[in-house]
């Protein structure tokens, strides 16, 4: 997979994640992110996404493009369905 190890982000990378709604937890899609200094930590990075900041996990899946992120997700999702 072409992901990008979130210890090498970088603020101003823009990246794709699979995202999983938080309000409907069986709806997940590919969404477009930016990696931005965090709010109240000047010495870490975070995930903009939707509006809101998210705290960037050392497993968090940190795809390069829209095409990575969407073929990981197809692989994800169409193992889960057997």
């Amino acid at each position: 997979m072409d992901t990008i190890d979130p210890k090498n982000a970088k603020a101003g990378d823009e990246v794709f994640v699979i995202y999983n709604n938080p309000h409907t937890p069986t709806v997940s899609n590919v969404r477009p992110a930016e990696i931005v200094p965090h709010p109240k930590d000047p010495d870490a990075l975070a995930l903009f996404i939707n509006d809101t900041f998210h705290v960037i996990e050392d497993d968090d899946a940190l795809f390069a493009s829209e095409a990575a992120a969407e073929r990981a997700f197809q692989e994800i999702y169409d193992e889960e369905k057997f």
